[in-house]
């Protein structure tokens, strides 16, 4: 009667942890076969077009729950963003809805009759709007969920970009004998298994005007790409900066050994 029960118990046991070690599942290591135009050391670059398109999926689908809360509108159209003109920059933030604050025009009422925030359209000015009105707003839309800001979320995260574009695409069909937890969904990606992101991106979710590819691969490269500009916008002038230090630095130690020879060159 002892050893049935030690032996139930034990097989118990081995089944308990079989299933909590496939309910906190490892994450899958980020990918790694793709490649970025700003990744280079030195002449690391924005693609705009890729940025542009990035843009153009982080508003359609990403913006529906993701804030994006450090970036301004006037940093659309700056030097070394995604390339838009200042008029295209004023048409996207005038396309927003920006909550206003008291002034002459509303004499300080911020409610209308219905009980609704006042607003006014954005200008260049404005950041990005954030998709709730506070953090209970946002996780009672998600199932308890908070959507994170996306402002910095390639810098914030261990794989920067690769990361990033392996949870986007790393939605799947749960292996077996794995636990998709009630409101989550499966992706090797992420640690554990279980994810509160429902899947984002699907093929065509989002029409280019230039043409390009929107398979769900090449739709998460893109806004990847925007992300990680939206994390490092001055990218390119800090690479700038520091070629041209190296420049300086080489030409330099030239004069100076040249120096060096014509002074002591007769020295012994």
């Amino acid at each position: 009667m002892r050893i049935t029960l030690g032996v139930t118990l034990a097989a118990f046991l081995a089944l308990s942890s079989a299933a909590v070690a496939d309910t906190i599942r490892p994450a899958d290591p980020p990918r790694t076969d793709v490649s970025w135009s700003f990744q280079d050391t030195v002449f690391g670059h924005y693609d705009r077009a890729q940025l542009q398109r990035g843009f153009q999926v982080y508003k359609e689908v990403c913006s529906a729950c993701h804030s994006l809360n450090r970036i301004q509108f006037h940093n659309l159209d700056e030097a070394g963003g995604p390339g838009f003109t200042e008029d295209q920059a004023k048409a996207i933030a005038a396309g927003y809805k920006i909550p206003d604050e008291p002034n002459d025009t509303n004499r300080g009422q911020l409610f209308d009759s219905s009980g609704n925030r006042v607003t006014r359209a954005g200008t260049l000015a404005d950041h990005f709007p954030a998709p709730f009105a506070n953090e209970f707003a946002a996780r009672a839309a998600n199932n308890g969920a908070l959507p994170p800001d996306l402002s910095l979320i390639v810098k914030a995260r261990a794989g920067g970009p690769n990361y990033v574009f392996s949870i986007l695409t790393g939605f799947a069909k749960a292996p077996p004998n794995f636990k998709v937890l009630p409101n989550k969904y499966f992706n090797k990606y992420f640690d554990g298994g279980n994810i509160s992101m429902p899947p984002p991106l699907t093929d065509g979710s989002v029409t280019f005007s230039d043409g390009s590819s929107n398979k769900i691969e090449d739709e998460a490269k893109d806004v990847v790409a925007f992300l990680q500009w939206a994390s490092e916008p001055k990218m390119e002038q800090r690479k700038e900066m520091g070629l041209g230090v190296i420049i300086f630095l080489l030409v330099l130690s030239g004069l100076l050994y040249l120096s060096y020879r014509k002074i002591w060159h007769d020295k012994h």
